[in-house]
């Protein structure tokens, strides 16, 4: 392995990026635990990027000596990927210094981001660069592939109803479908073939992967290659070109606010929220809590991530994900990740509030059924004011 301190930046090869991506509830942090438990993975710097103000990924992501970090915990997508740049030059210093060496970097996005300005930071030309720092990553690091992980429970209803999912199908130069074990019906199998020409047609270029083929080698996903935009069709080049002149226009001094500044690109509709708790909860309460939340939100429950301390065996956590109306199967770890044994729970919602989802938590671990029922009415009710008012999910809300 080639320390990237070990030549001079003038005459070192450029460092392979990959760009990790794929709708909520895609299995990204999965795949990721998989590919870096392998031997020749053990020199990957891994950028995860986080949505909401409970940081909780880079906690899920198992690793040895493999370095992380978290880059946000808001979406890297709103904040012009400047994120990208700042953390490729973070790490490319910590290497000079000695501290670490890496021969690739995976950048984990959050479910929800858009693609399109996290590339062009990485592309040759995409966007200017404004200072030395970008100047120095432009030379040392080089986008080398774009995975897209897609969930074949969800993935129709998901593409239908949320742009983003769209997109990162169109920018992977891999697609890879999951969960296809889960769906063993002959009408599952069906809906599969369905969603094989769906994605087809959004991206006819990729290879369209089946993570449980037996041949299937997730390493080889992390190879280096030529990312060419330009095979993926006229809609990435457009929205490269949109990103361009929209990154122009706000790295420019004379239309910059730093209050302003930003993009939210997920509609307003779209919160995040948290719920922690000290005390451990019981198993079967909790259990209950997912299972009425799930059936009430449906499709407007984008993401559940969390990382629950169980009253059973408060020393062994629970790996906890939900994806609107399924609920996974637990994983559990042998011990916590960190000092931090907290129940963390964070949530990823289309028109359901933050509220409602409190109110039937504390509920249902104290059993006020009551209370359950006036917080599941809530939460009903006001997804169906919000679907009711006519706001339209806009790709891209200026703030002004």
């Amino acid at each position: 392995m080639k320390n990237p301190s070990s030549k001079s930046r003038a005459h070192r090869d450029k460092i392979p990026v990959f760009l990790l991506t794929g709708f909520l509830g895609s299995g990204k942090s999965t795949l990721l635990n998989h590919v870096l438990q392998q031997r020749d993975f053990g020199d990957t710097a891994v950028i995860i990027n986080e949505f909401g103000d409970v940081a909780l990924d880079h906690n899920l992501v198992r690793v040895g000596e493999t370095r992380i970090t978290r880059a946000t915990t808001g979406c890297l997508c709103c904040t012009m990927g400047s994120d990208v740049r700042s953390t490729l030059h973070e790490l490319l210093a910590t290497a000079d210094s000695g501290e670490i060496t890496f021969d690739r970097v995976i950048i984990e996005t959050t479910g929800l981001a858009d693609p399109a300005p996290i590339v062009n930071q990485l592309l040759p030309g995409g966007v200017a660069a404004f200072g030395l720092a970008d100047h120095i990553v432009a030379r040392n690091f080089e986008l080398a592939g774009v995975i897209t992980l897609v969930d074949v429970l969800t993935a129709e209803l998901t593409i239908e109803n949320q742009f983003e999912a769209s997109k990162q199908i169109a920018f992977a130069d891999r697609l890879v479908l999951t969960k296809t074990d889960l769906a063993r019906e002959t009408a599952k199998q069906k809906d599969i073939a369905r969603l094989r020409v769906q994605l087809g047609a959004l991206n006819s270029s990729v290879p369209i992967i089946d993570w449980r083929d037996n041949d299937f080698d997730p390493a080889k996903l992390f190879l280096p290659r030529p990312y060419r935009p330009v095979d993926l069709g006229d809609d990435v080049t457009s929205w490269l070109a949109l990103e361009s002149a929209i990154a122009s226009e706000e790295s420019d001094p004379v239309n910059m606010d730093s209050d302003k500044a930003g993009i939210a690109r997920h509609g307003a509709r779209i919160r995040t929220f948290a719920i922690v708790r000290e005390q451990p909860v019981d198993a079967a309460a909790f259990l209950q809590f997912l299972k009425l939340l799930t059936d009430s939100a449906g499709p407007s429950l984008l993401r559940v991530k969390g990382i629950v301390s169980l009253e059973e065996e408060p020393d062994r956590p629970r790996i906890v994900h939900a994806v609107q109306h399924v609920v996974y199967p637990h994983s559990v770890l042998d011990h916590w990740p960190d000092d931090d044994h907290r129940t963390r729970l964070v949530f990823i919602t289309d028109g359901v509030e933050p509220d409602p989802v409190k109110q039937l938590f504390e509920a249902s671990l104290s059993s006020q059924s009551p209370l359950v029922e006036r917080a599941l009415t809530m939460i009903k009710t006001g997804m169906t004011k919000v679907f009711r008012s006519g706001a339209i999910q806009m790709v891209r809300v200026w703030k002004f």
